[in-house]
C-alpha cells in the first residue's frame, strides 16, 4: 500500500507502516528490503517457480492416473477410462482433457507416500523439517522478491478467489508451518477482497506518482521520525529499491480483472456447479462446491503470482479426494465427478496457457496428496485411505514431457518397480528452485533446507 497526501509536515511513523505494509506479513517496507538483501545471491536460485496443487484427502491413483482396466471389476476404475495421446496409456475416464495433454506432462505411477494418514506430508512433513517447502524455499532466497516486493512463498485458499468458501482446513495439517526456520518465512495467504488485499492498493495521485525525486524525499524524512531501533540503517542505500518496490505491480498480481475475460473463462471451473456432468447431489456435499467454484481461478492467480516473481504457491482446496463413500463423501464414481472433472478442466487450461505464454519451462505444476486409495472398493462403492501408491504428476520446470515414469502391481496396490517417494519428489522440487551444488556449499543455510534438497534423489528419468 502507499498512502502520500498533503504536507511532508503531516507524514509521520503510521503513515510510513502503511507504506511499508504491503499486506506482506507485517513487515515494514525496510524490513521487507531488509529481508531482500539478507537473502541469499542469485547464484542459488534457478529463477523458476513451483506450483504444488495439493489434493486435500487422498487421490485414487486407479481412477487418475492408472485404471486397469484388465482387473477384475472392483478394481479396475469405476469411471472407465480414456486413451491418452501416448500410445498404450490410459487415464482415468473424468480425465479427457488431461488424456489429449498427456505428451505434455509426465505422470509416475510408483510413487508411494508411505502410509494412508490425512496430513499434507508431501509438503509439510518430517521430510521438510515440520515446514511449508516455499517456506525452506524462502529461508534461501529472501521472504520478497527483490525486483518487485512480491512475496517468494505464497498459499492460495478457495477464500482468495470465492469469499462465500468455507475457511481452510487445517485440522489435519497446517500449510502455513515454517518449522524451526522462523515465521517470517511462512506463506503470505491472500484473503478475498479483504484487508489484506486492499492493504495492497496503491493510493496516491498520479501527478505525484510520476515525481520519483518527491516520494524518495518523503521516504528521506521519515528516517528521521524513527526511533532508534535500527531498522532503518542502510536506508541510503535501499532507497532506490523503495520505488521500485511500491509500485513494482505486485498488488496488481492478485487482481484476476487483469485477465483477458476469454482467460478468465477458459479457467473458471464455476460453471461445472451444478452442470450435467456432475451429479445434482452437490448439496449432500457442500465441500465439494468449494473445490469446483474455485479451483480453475486459484490456478490462473497462481500463474500469475508465479509471472510476477513469487517463487512457491501452495493451492489446496478441501478433502474433495476423500471418497469413501460415507456420509461426509461420495463414493468412486460419484466423487470423481466432483472433483475429476474440476480438476481436468483446471489443470489443462493451465498447461495450455503455459504452453502458449512460454512459461512451460520456468513453472513446474505438481499435483498430488496425501495417499492414494484402496485398491479394492469398498462395499458402499467408494476407496478408503491406502499409503502403498498414490498418483503424482508434473509439469513444466524444464521436465521431460510424456512419460510415464515406474509401474504399479496388477491392482495398483503398490509400485511393481523402485518406489518413488516423497523425499525423491521434495529434491525434484528443491532441484527445480535452487542451485543444489551451490546450496550444499553455501554458509548459514539451515539443515532442513539442505536436507530437502539432497536426502535422496530427484525423481529419476524426470530431468
Amino acid at each position: 500500500m502507499l498512502r502520500v497526501f498533503g504536507s511532508p509536515n503531516r507524514f509521520g511513523r503510521r503513515d510510513f507502516l502503511r507504506i511499508g505494509s504491503l499486506a506482506l506479513g507485517g513487515l515494514t517496507l525496510p524490513q521487507l528490503l531488509a529481508t531482500q538483501a539478507a537473502g541469499a545471491s542469485g547464484r542459488l536460485a534457478t529463477g523458476k517457480s513451483v506450483i504444488f496443487l495439493f489434493q486435500h484427502g487422498g487421490p485414487s491413483q486407479i481412477e487418475t492416473f492408472d485404471p486397469k482396466m484388465t482387473a477384475p471389476v472392483g478394481i479396475q476404475s469405476a469411471t472407465g477410462a480414456v486413451q491418452t495421446k501416448i500410445p498404450g496409456i490410459s487415464f482415468g475416464g473424468t480425465l479427457p482433457k488431461l488424456a489429449q495433454l498427456a505428451d505434455k506432462f509426465s505422470i509416475v505411477r510408483s510413487f508411494a507416500t508411505g502410509d494412508g494418514n490425512h496430513d499434507i506430508k508431501p509438503i509439510v512433513g518430517r521430510d521438510s523439517g515440520g515446514a511449508n517447502l516455499g517456506s525452506l524455499y524462502s529461508r534461501v532466497v529472501g521472504s520478497n522478491s527483490s525486483t518487485t516486493g512480491m512475496p517468494t512463498n505464497a498459499a492460495l485458499y478457495c477464500r482468495a478467489v470465492d469469499p462465500m468458501a468455507k475457511p481452510v482446513i487445517k485440522d489435519f495439517g497446517n500449510f502455513e508451518a515454517t518449522g524451526g526456520i522462523g515465521a517470517s518465512y511462512a506463506p503470505f495467504v491472500p484473503g478475498a477482497g479483504g484487508d489484506l488485499q486492499r492493504d495492497m492498493e496503491l493510493n496516491l495521485p498520479m501527478d505525484r506518482l510520476g515525481d520519483r525525486r518527491a516520494l524518495l524525499g518523503e521516504l528521506d524524512r521519515v528516517r528521521f521520525q524513527l526511533d532508534a531501533s535500527g531498522k532503518l540503517d542502510g536506508l541510503d542505500r535501499l532507497r532506490e529499491q523503495a520505488f521500485g518496490t511500491i509500485v513494482g505491480g505486485a498488488a496488481g498480481a492478485f487482481d484476476l480483472s487483469q485477465e483477458s475475460p476469454a482467460t478468465v473463462a477458459r479457467y473458471d471451473t464455476a460453471p461445472l456447479f451444478g452442470s450435467d456432468g456432475i451429479s445434482r447431489r452437490w448439496n449432500n456435499y457442500p465441500h465439494y462446491v468449494d473445490n469446483a467454484r474455485s479451483l480453475g481461478k486459484l490456478l490462473l492467480l497462481a500463474r500469475r503470482l508465479c509471472e510476477a516473481g513469487c517463487g512457491f504457491v501452495t493451492i489446496t482446496t478441501s478433502f474433495v479426494w476423500d471418497n469413501h463413500s460415507d456420509v461426509n463423501n461420495a463414493g468412486a464414481e460419484e466423487g470423481m465427478r466432483y472433483c475429476g472433472i474440476p480438476f481436468d478442466h483446471a489443470v489443462s487450461a493451465f498447461i495450455e496457457d503455459c504452453e502458449a505464454r512460454g512459461l512451460s519451462d520456468k513453472i513446474l505444476l505438481v499435483c498430488c496428496g496425501e495417499m492414494g486409495r484402496t485398491p479394492r472398493i469398498n462395499a458402499n462403492g467408494g476407496r478408503d485411505h491406502w499409503g502403498g501408491l498414490a498418483p503424482l504428476m508434473l509439469f513444466g520446470g524444464r521436465t521431460r514431457p510424456g512419460q510415464v515414469i515406474g509401474q504399479s502391481t496388477r491392482d495398483a496396490g503398490e509400485p511393481s518397480s523402485e518406489p518413488i517417494r516423497i523425499p525423491n519428489l521434495l529434491a525434484t522440487i528443491m532441484h527445480t528452485l535452487l542451485d543444489v551444488g551451490e546450496l550444499r556449499i553455501t554458509r548459514g543455510v539451515p539443515a532442513e533446507v539442505v536436507r530437502a534438497a539432497s536426502a535422496a534423489d530427484p525423481i529419476p528419468g524426470l530431468f
